[in-house]
């Protein structure tokens, strides 16, 4: 027991040197410095002391919530903060260019690290998208571009303007931050009704009546931030840090397939790649009105030198497009945009066979979840060119229109279908007839339902 009491004196002492040199960045011995994964532990007085002397603009008081968080940032997952400090090199000073355009708070830099891990290709479970986590509909009322081809949401560039302005305007409304990064998180409508509900306007007051993730969203928030703030004193290093790619911007107004471009020009496809990954596809469609494709400097001597045969391979590429996106859900290639609105009676399976077109692209369109439509509302259909199979929708739909009832005689509900549609499928057959041979009390179906049809 003696030995075992001074083998731990001892090394106390030891470690208590190490971190004194190590504070005062001596060079020490390589077995004598702090381990990479021991994580200093700090009293509540302490972290709160270093939080305050923070002075931010976004006030969020110190308490047990953000203490908990801060834990979680700088004990339990240090490997996560670990990365953001090797990834922020590469998004914040673009944060800080357009929090300054905007005249926004410099800590909002740390938004994207709660909502993507610093990430640009990251997707939600609700289908949020890049490193501000866009939802399609508020990223289309910012203007980003969103279609089969190009998605804007994962272009960091224009996602961090159309961000800054969003929150900007939530501000504009709220008037208070922590509020504003609730509503960032859960919608302004939920922050609006929870405020009503408490007739209270301060978060921490109305904090019970918000979604359970909006109440961790703001603690969280100011977690991260001291987290990467004080990350030295916690022992959180990064190695490997990435750095941004130098690049220039070439305006294109034709199709560009990038395959075509990199092998003609010579540059890494992964660079042109991670330098443009709102391209989603691999290609630039012809109708875009002068995409500003990024190229790595180190490339843009031979791309000025050989311009016009590099963009000439690159348009030559439509033929091997075509092949690739022949079955590709959603596609557009060679295809003529048309607007539909729905009306009442509406499903996604009666609209993909008038249009002769998959359901699964409809829904890739107009990004659709589900087969939730609404009266009133405009899909996109693309038209033109059949690059169709025969095991899609809408050549089934040909083939069995008004045919005899087959032998089996038991039909197997698809998405989208309604009894109606079902009825034409085949002679004799109503919507009466199937209910009654089915016990249906309504008209309502679900997919991969056995009706029986004969």
């Amino acid at each position: 027991m003696k030995r075992s009491y001074w083998s731990l004196l001892l090394l106390i002492i030891s470690f208590a040197y190490t971190q004194e040199a190590y504070a005062s960045n001596d060079t020490i011995p390589e077995n004598l410095k702090p381990s990479y994964d021991y994580a200093p532990d700090f009293s509540y007085e302490e972290l709160q002391s270093r939080y305050d002397v923070l002075d931010l603009e976004i006030d969020i008081a110190f308490n047990d919530q953000v203490k908990a968080f801060i834990n979680y940032f700088t004990v339990r997952n240090r490997e996560y903060t670990r990365e953001m400090l090797r990834r922020k090199e590469v998004y914040f000073p673009l944060f800080e260019k357009y929090l300054e355009k905007y005249d926004l708070p410099q800590e909002l830099k740390y938004l994207p690290i709660i909502e993507s891990g610093l990430n640009p290709i990251a997707v939600s479970g609700p289908k949020a998208v890049g490193l501000w986590q866009f939802m399609a509909p508020t990223a289309k009322q910012q203007g980003l571009q969103i279609d089969w081809y190009i998605d804007e949401r994962i272009d960091p560039e224009k996602s961090t303007e159309a961000a800054c302005q969003y929150i900007k305007w939530l501000y504009g409304i709220l008037g208070d931050w922590k509020m504003t990064l609730a509503a960032y998180n859960s919608g302004i409508g939920n922050v609006q009704r929870a405020m009503r509900r408490s007739n209270k306007d301060d978060f921490w007051e109305v904090y019970k009546y918000l979604p359970r993730e909006t109440r961790s969203y703001v603690p969280q928030f100011a977690a991260i931030l001291y987290a990467m703030e004080y990350a030295d004193e916690h022992n959180l290093f990064a190695d490997d840090i990435q750095y941004p790619i130098d690049f220039e911007v070439v305006e294109v107004t034709q199709f560009v397939y990038l395959k075509a471009f990199a092998d003609e020009s010579g540059i890494d496809l992964s660079t042109i790649e991670k330098l443009n990954p709102a391209i989603k596809k691999g290609a630039i469609p012809a109708n875009t009105k002068g995409f500003k494709l990024k190229l790595p400097k180190e490339g843009m001597p031979l791309y000025e030198t050989n311009r016009e045969n590099i963009l000439a391979k690159a348009a030559e590429g439509r033929l091997e497009f075509e092949k690739m996106t022949v079955n590709m859900p959603g596609s557009t290639f060679g295809k003529e945009k048309v607007s539909y609105r729905v009306v009442s009676g509406d499903v996604l399976g009666t609209i993909a066979r008038k249009h002769q077109v998959k359901i699964e692209d409809l829904r890739a369109w107009n990004n659709i979840k589900g087969s939730m439509i609404r009266v009133g509302q405009r899909l996109d259909i693309y038209t033109g060119p059949d690059f169709l199979s025969d095991n899609t929708v809408a050549s089934t739909a040909q083939r069995v229109l008004n045919q005899p009832i087959p032998n089996s005689k038991e039909y197997t509900v698809e998405p989208g279908d309604t009894l109606w549609d079902i009825s034409r499928m085949y002679e004799g057959l109503t919507i009466d007839r199937i209910k009654e041979l089915n016990d249906l009390n309504s008209t309502s179906l679900k997919p991969g339902m056995k009706l029986k049809i004969g």
